[in-house]
Protein backbone atom coordinates (compact mmCIF):
# COMPACT_ATOMS: atom_id res chain seq x y z
CA UNK A 1 0.00 0.00 0.00
CA UNK A 2 1.31 3.45 -0.83
CA UNK A 3 2.04 5.97 1.88
CA UNK A 4 -1.04 8.04 0.99
CA UNK A 5 -3.25 4.94 1.04
CA UNK A 6 -1.77 3.85 4.38
CA UNK A 7 -2.58 7.25 5.88
CA UNK A 8 -6.10 7.10 4.45
CA UNK A 9 -6.67 3.52 5.54
CA UNK A 10 -5.37 4.04 9.07
CA UNK A 11 -4.77 0.33 9.63
CA UNK A 12 -8.14 -1.05 8.46
CA UNK A 13 -6.57 -2.79 5.45
CA UNK A 14 -9.13 -1.43 3.03
CA UNK A 15 -8.66 -3.08 -0.36
CA UNK A 16 -8.16 0.20 -2.20
CA UNK A 17 -6.60 -1.57 -5.19
CA UNK A 18 -9.63 -3.87 -5.38
CA UNK A 19 -11.96 -0.87 -5.16
CA UNK A 20 -10.03 0.77 -8.00
CA UNK A 21 -10.40 -2.40 -10.07
CA UNK A 22 -14.14 -2.53 -9.45
CA UNK A 23 -14.54 1.17 -10.27
CA UNK A 24 -12.59 0.57 -13.49
CA UNK A 25 -14.83 -2.37 -14.41
CA UNK A 26 -17.92 -0.23 -13.77
CA UNK A 27 -16.57 2.66 -15.85
CA UNK A 28 -15.45 0.31 -18.64
CA UNK A 29 -18.89 -1.29 -18.71
CA UNK A 30 -20.65 2.05 -19.01
CA UNK A 31 -18.12 3.25 -21.58
CA UNK A 32 -18.45 0.05 -23.62
CA UNK A 33 -22.21 0.38 -23.59
CA UNK A 34 -21.95 3.98 -24.77
CA UNK A 35 -19.63 3.05 -27.65
CA UNK A 36 -21.74 0.10 -28.79
CA UNK A 37 -24.95 2.10 -28.46
CA UNK A 38 -23.50 4.95 -30.50
CA UNK A 39 -22.29 2.58 -33.25
CA UNK A 40 -25.73 0.96 -33.39
CA UNK A 41 -27.46 4.32 -33.62
CA UNK A 42 -29.18 4.23 -30.24
CA UNK A 43 -30.68 7.64 -29.65
CA UNK A 44 -30.79 8.89 -26.09
CA UNK A 45 -34.17 9.98 -24.81
CA UNK A 46 -34.80 13.73 -24.96
CA UNK A 47 -35.90 13.59 -21.32
CA UNK A 48 -36.49 11.08 -18.58
CA UNK A 49 -39.86 11.59 -16.91
CA UNK A 50 -39.83 11.70 -13.09
CA UNK A 51 -41.97 8.55 -12.87
CA UNK A 52 -39.32 6.64 -14.86
CA UNK A 53 -36.66 7.90 -12.44
CA UNK A 54 -38.85 6.73 -9.55
CA UNK A 55 -39.45 3.37 -11.23
CA UNK A 56 -35.74 2.81 -11.93
CA UNK A 57 -34.86 3.94 -8.40
CA UNK A 58 -37.31 1.46 -6.92
CA UNK A 59 -36.01 -1.26 -9.22
CA UNK A 60 -32.37 -0.51 -8.30
CA UNK A 61 -33.32 -0.60 -4.62
CA UNK A 62 -35.00 -4.00 -4.90
CA UNK A 63 -32.38 -5.49 -7.24
CA UNK A 64 -29.68 -4.52 -4.76
CA UNK A 65 -31.61 -6.13 -1.88
CA UNK A 66 -32.10 -9.32 -3.91
CA UNK A 67 -28.37 -9.56 -4.67
CA UNK A 68 -27.09 -8.58 -1.21
CA UNK A 69 -29.68 -9.93 1.22
CA UNK A 70 -31.79 -12.78 -0.20
CA UNK A 71 -30.98 -16.29 0.95
CA UNK A 72 -31.60 -17.62 -2.53
CA UNK A 73 -28.79 -15.48 -3.98
CA UNK A 74 -26.24 -16.60 -1.40
CA UNK A 75 -24.50 -18.58 -4.15
CA UNK A 76 -23.42 -15.25 -5.69
CA UNK A 77 -21.93 -13.98 -2.44
CA UNK A 78 -20.42 -17.16 -0.97
CA UNK A 79 -17.00 -16.89 -2.67
CA UNK A 80 -16.58 -13.38 -1.23
CA UNK A 81 -18.52 -13.30 2.06
CA UNK A 82 -19.47 -15.30 5.13
CA UNK A 83 -22.82 -15.34 6.90
CA UNK A 84 -22.79 -12.93 9.83
CA UNK A 85 -26.42 -12.84 10.94
CA UNK A 86 -30.08 -13.26 10.02
CA UNK A 87 -32.05 -10.10 9.35
CA UNK A 88 -35.75 -9.30 9.19
CA UNK A 89 -38.01 -11.23 6.82
CA UNK A 90 -35.51 -14.02 6.19
CA UNK A 91 -32.90 -11.62 4.87
CA UNK A 92 -29.32 -12.56 5.62
CA UNK A 93 -26.45 -10.37 6.67
CA UNK A 94 -23.12 -11.30 5.11
CA UNK A 95 -19.73 -9.79 5.78
CA UNK A 96 -16.82 -9.65 3.35
CA UNK A 97 -13.89 -12.01 3.69
CA UNK A 98 -10.42 -12.30 2.25
CA UNK A 99 -8.29 -9.42 1.09
CA UNK A 100 -7.50 -7.53 -2.07
CA UNK A 101 -9.98 -7.90 -4.91
CA UNK A 102 -11.83 -10.72 -3.14
CA UNK A 103 -12.52 -8.46 -0.16
CA UNK A 104 -13.51 -5.57 -2.45
CA UNK A 105 -16.05 -7.77 -4.24
CA UNK A 106 -17.25 -8.99 -0.83
CA UNK A 107 -17.77 -5.38 0.23
CA UNK A 108 -19.74 -4.76 -2.97
CA UNK A 109 -22.02 -7.82 -2.82
CA UNK A 110 -22.75 -7.42 0.89
CA UNK A 111 -23.68 -3.73 0.68
CA UNK A 112 -27.10 -2.88 -0.80
CA UNK A 113 -26.11 0.78 -1.18
CA UNK A 114 -22.99 -0.17 -3.16
CA UNK A 115 -24.80 -2.71 -5.32
CA UNK A 116 -27.61 -0.24 -6.03
CA UNK A 117 -25.17 1.96 -7.97
CA UNK A 118 -24.37 -0.97 -10.25
CA UNK A 119 -28.05 -1.86 -10.62
CA UNK A 120 -28.92 1.76 -11.42
CA UNK A 121 -26.11 1.88 -13.99
CA UNK A 122 -27.46 -1.25 -15.69
CA UNK A 123 -31.00 0.14 -15.65
CA UNK A 124 -29.94 3.49 -17.12
CA UNK A 125 -28.05 1.74 -19.93
CA UNK A 126 -31.05 -0.49 -20.54
CA UNK A 127 -33.38 2.53 -20.52
CA UNK A 128 -31.27 4.26 -23.16
CA UNK A 129 -31.43 1.20 -25.42
CA UNK A 130 -34.94 -0.01 -24.67
CA UNK A 131 -37.14 2.15 -22.45
CA UNK A 132 -40.20 -0.11 -22.75
CA UNK A 133 -38.28 -3.23 -21.70
CA UNK A 134 -36.65 -1.33 -18.84
CA UNK A 135 -40.05 -0.08 -17.64
CA UNK A 136 -41.33 -3.66 -17.66
CA UNK A 137 -38.35 -4.96 -15.68
CA UNK A 138 -38.58 -1.96 -13.35
CA UNK A 139 -42.29 -2.60 -12.84
CA UNK A 140 -41.51 -6.18 -11.82
CA UNK A 141 -39.01 -5.04 -9.22
CA UNK A 142 -41.36 -2.26 -8.08
CA UNK A 143 -44.20 -4.77 -7.67
CA UNK A 144 -41.89 -6.92 -5.56
CA UNK A 145 -41.04 -3.89 -3.43
CA UNK A 146 -44.73 -3.10 -2.89
CA UNK A 147 -45.30 -6.75 -2.01
CA UNK A 148 -42.53 -6.55 0.60
CA UNK A 149 -44.11 -3.45 2.13
CA UNK A 150 -47.49 -5.19 2.28
CA UNK A 151 -45.84 -8.20 3.96
CA UNK A 152 -44.28 -5.93 6.56
CA UNK A 153 -47.61 -4.11 7.08
CA UNK A 154 -49.46 -7.41 7.51
CA UNK A 155 -46.88 -8.67 9.99
CA UNK A 156 -47.13 -5.40 11.95
CA UNK A 157 -50.93 -5.65 12.15
CA UNK A 158 -50.74 -9.23 13.34
CA UNK A 159 -48.20 -8.34 16.02
CA UNK A 160 -50.40 -5.48 17.27
CA UNK A 161 -53.42 -7.81 17.40
CA UNK A 162 -51.44 -10.50 19.23
CA UNK A 163 -49.68 -8.05 21.54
Amino acid sequence: MTTDAARYDDGDDLPLGGYATLASVFAAGIGSFALVARRRGVRLPQEVPPWDVLLMGTAAYKASRVVTRDKITSFIRVPFTRRADEGEASEVMDEPRGNGLRRAVGDLVSCPFCTAAWAAGALVCSYAASPRLTRLVGAGFAALTVSDWLQYAWTATQQSVDG
